[in-house]
């Protein structure tokens, strides 16, 4: 920020607090700690807010890392656990699983990518798991945890973790060193938007009877898009014909002492949708998220609570949503985070990532009051083409799915899906390969997790492997098994890398 421009923006409002809203505020507090950027989050207290984001991906790490917090801080104030992946369970098949690492998938051999080596054994009658590759993937199967190394000496010792934790305990830890760093918080409730006569929002009033004027704003209003959506006028970009799933129901449970916590999520697949289980120090967070064409309120409550880990310790809620995004995340003097640009079914434990990005783009592209639209062009772009590439990865897990057994699965088989992914589907049967566009949250090898795991083989390997000499490969790949599963059996457990966290 030009600390000598008179154009400079001096007042930031985020509307809306939670995850989303204490986010933006500790991060822009941090990153303008330098200049006179007067930060306020508006919240009212008597209004809930969603919460049930618990599981996260890496990117969470780097995000408070910037703030100058260590993962055992972090992990301490909201209970969390250790996450290396995703189990997804009975998508492909009843009985099948497949789990998608935090990692990469072996080493590639005489200049050929593994899994291309990996698919030609595969061929030649090896039944080996894509997974016995996977340093990560072997530790969450065996409920082991252990740091990565900071220069692993080889791919093969390469992967990343991320945290199952308490959202509010989060959004909480957040909002104290926010404050600290000087960001007023008032609670009240925002009971209208005044407009300037050149569109822009100028200020918001409050229950209370505060005006409170500001040159730029954040809105965290969740599904609402108070600013964005219901003032601004911002329309909303509907997903439902690629993302059959509207309604979710969550509670949460005790945990079990005698049972281990996993170093996972898992995603276990219903008749009717999907349910998650993310275990927390304190407890369990579960829910079901269901298409409502296929199954009633009661059914998906039924399906969820005849499969808990544990004793409920709290109602379950309901919670309908509209899957896709605004048109447009930023217009004229404001932009949306969170629930407030769009919404994409926590499948992959995105919703926090999706906030993370936007918080790095505002900070990057910040305006001054004269507002260039160049910047909330590029702002726009980019986060509009991460969200449809997030919408492909998703609508990739249910048209791959080969269940088959109940209508849901079988529309699920017939969707239609976006040309970005059939064009991504069309190069990976015709060769094996991967197509990466801009703005993509998830790299190759978690593709080729969901790919193989869901048994979608390409037509055709890599024409090198004809020269190939096969006894020499199988002799890499038997060492690197061995390798995987040397170091996976000397990690500690996860509850031993539990115990360690400072309390």
């Amino acid at each position: 920020m030009d600390m000598t421009s008179p154009d400079r923006i001096r007042s930031l409002v985020i509307v809306g607090g939670g995850t989303a809203g204490w986010m933006a505020a500790a991060a822009l507090a941090k990153h303008f700690q330098r200049s006179d950027l007067a930060i306020t989050l508006v919240e009212s207290s008597a209004i809930g807010t969603i919460g049930v984001g618990e599981a996260t991906i890496p990117t969470i790490r780097r995000f408070y890392a910037r703030l100058g917090m260590s993962d055992m801080e972090v992990m301490r104030a909201t209970h969390a656990t250790a996450k290396l992946g995703i189990s997804f369970e009975g998508w492909d098949h009843p009985g099948s699983r497949c789990l998608h690492p935090f990692g990469l998938f072996g080493q590639d051999y005489g200049g050929i990518g593994f899994h291309h080596l990996w698919l030609d054994a595969r061929a030649r009658g090896d039944e080996t798991p894509l997974t016995a590759y996977s340093l990560g993937a072997g530790l969450a199967d065996h409920g082991r945890m252990a740091l990565p190394q900071p220069n692993p000496p080889t791919p093969l010792a390469t992967y990343d973790w991320a945290l199952h934790l308490d959202a509010s305990l989060f959004a909480q830890h957040l909002r104290g060193f926010a404050e600290r760093a000087g960001v007023t918080r008032i609670d009240a409730r925002v009971e209208d938007v005044e407009l300037a006569e050149d569109g822009r929002i100028a200020a918001i009033r409050l229950d209370e009877g505060r005006r409170i004027a500001g040159d730029f704003f954040i809105d965290c209003t969740g599904f609402r898009s108070l600013l964005l959506g219901e003032t601004l006028g911002v329309d909303y970009v509907d997903w439902g014909q690629w993302l059959p799933c509207d309604t979710a129901i969550a509670t949460q449970t005790e945990n079990d002492a005698a049972t281990p916590l996993p170093p996972h999520t898992r995603v276990i697949a219903r008749d009717a949708g999907w349910q998650w289980r993310i275990p927390l120090q304190h407890r369990a967070g579960n829910g079901i998220v269901y298409s409502s064409a296929h199954a009633s309120d009661d059914e998906a409550l039924a399906a969820l609570t005849a499969d808990l880990p544990g004793t409920p310790v709290t109602e379950p809620r309901r919670i309908p949503f509209r899957p896709g995004r605004r048109r447009l995340s930023w217009a004229k003097n404001c932009v949306a985070l969170g629930l407030a640009a769009g919404f994409v079914e926590p499948l992959e434990s995105t919703s926090i990532a999706v906030i993370e990005t936007g918080i790095e783009r505002l900070k990057q592209l910040f305006p001054d009051t004269r507002l260039d639209p160049a910047l909330a062009s590029e702002f726009n772009d980019a986060t509009g083409r991460e969200l449809d590439r997030l919408r492909d990865f998703l609508v990739l897990h249910y048209k791959l799915a080969r269940r088959g057994d109940t209508s849901f699965w079988r529309a699920c088989a017939a969707i239609d899906v976006p040309e970005t992914l059939r064009h991504k589907l069309a190069v990976w049967d015709a060769g094996g390969e991967f197509v990466r566009y801009r703005w993509e949250m998830f790299h190759p090898s978690s593709w080729l997790a969901i790919y193989s795991g869901f048994g979608r083989l390409p037509q055709r390997l890599s024409p090198a492997l004809d020269g190939i000499d096969r006894a020499g490969l199988d002799a890499a790949m038997a060492k690197m098994r061995t390798s995987v599963a040397e170091t996976v059996a000397r990690a500690p457990s996860h509850a031993q890398f539990l115990s360690a966290i400072p309390q």
